[in-house]
């Protein structure tokens, strides 16, 4: 694609957003950033939401650190005057009410005349639905389609994992719950429905265990104790570095990492399905 001719792309708010030639410098919310990398486009730049400090989480990293992209700190302090610095063309978020962008004020790339790109990562689409959009964006911004290849990190290398993990769960049978740690009393169950990729894995056939009825749409907010009641065979904790390890919390539970900011992109989610295949295998 080249890079003179005009550029064009409509976000999952509706947005339809236009460049006089296609976008080369890409600065990113870390989540967006690290599919794009994936999916062979480099941001000259990452940027945190407000659960990350001056320093990038390693839970969320993916290729960002292996490519030198640089980190900026929290989108929502970011210093406008570096951020002019870097020359973006374009800069690309999330949204998770398909209405605003999540980790960077819109007025910022208003006043710096750059376009936004806000991407859905909720769960009013699937997860396929989710790769697709950022691998069409990937294509728009310059990365080569994808030639249907099984090659690791592929569409195909997804399926792959996907059978891998839906053989597995049918073996198995397990019972599988997905938390945040909040500290030594209190932690959020996650609502399986809720978050698309937890929905995939239920598609896959995984034992989803569900917290049951309360206030939150995305979390049920308890303690562990009550985490402990649901009797799970497998918990998905957060890995973020903001959240708290369950260490000792729930003796003879199985325990494996998850990032619900995971990256959007097929080499991301094969990983992940492949660990949790992994981890229900013991």
């Amino acid at each position: 694609m080249s890079g003179t001719q005009a550029w064009g792309f409509t976000d999952d708010r509706g947005t339809e957003l236009g460049a006089a030639r296609v976008p080369r410098r890409v600065v990113a919310y870390v989540r967006a950033g690290a599919a794009l990398c994936d999916l062979g486009v480099t941001p000259v730049a990452v940027y945190g939401s407000g659960h990350d400090g001056e320093a990038l989480d390693p839970a969320k990293e993916g290729g960002l650190t292996a490519a030198a992209v640089t980190y900026l700190g929290p989108g929502r302090v970011l210093d406008e005057g570096l951020l002019r610095e870097l020359r973006p063309d374009v800069i690309v978020d999330v949204t998770y009410d398909g209405k605003s962008s999540y980790a960077l004020d819109e007025a910022v790339a208003e006043r710096l005349g750059v376009p936004l790109v806000a991407l859905s990562v909720g769960s009013e689409l699937s997860l396929p639905a989710i790769l697709d959009r950022f691998g069409a964006l990937a294509v728009g911004l310059g990365a080569s389609p994808v030639d249907g290849t099984a090659a690791e990190g592929s569409p195909a290398d997804l399926r792959a994992a996907e059978d891998e993990l839906r053989a597995v769960a049918a073996r198995t049978g397990l019972g599988v719950l997905a938390l945040s740690g909040a500290g030594p009393d209190q932690v959020h169950l996650a609502r399986p429905l809720a978050w698309p990729e937890l929905a995939r894995l239920a598609e896959l056939g995984v034992r989803l265990v569900d917290p049951g009825p309360g206030p939150g749409a995305n979390w049920l907010t308890g303690d562990w104790d009550r985490a402990a009641e649901l009797r799970p065979d497998l918990v998905l904790f957060d890995s973020r570095a903001h959240a708290t390890a369950p260490d000792g919390a729930l003796p003879g539970v199985r325990f494996t990492p998850w990032n619900p900011e995971t990256p959007p992109s097929p080499a991301a989610y094969a990983r992940f399905f492949r660990a949790v295949a992994g981890a229900l295998a013991g």
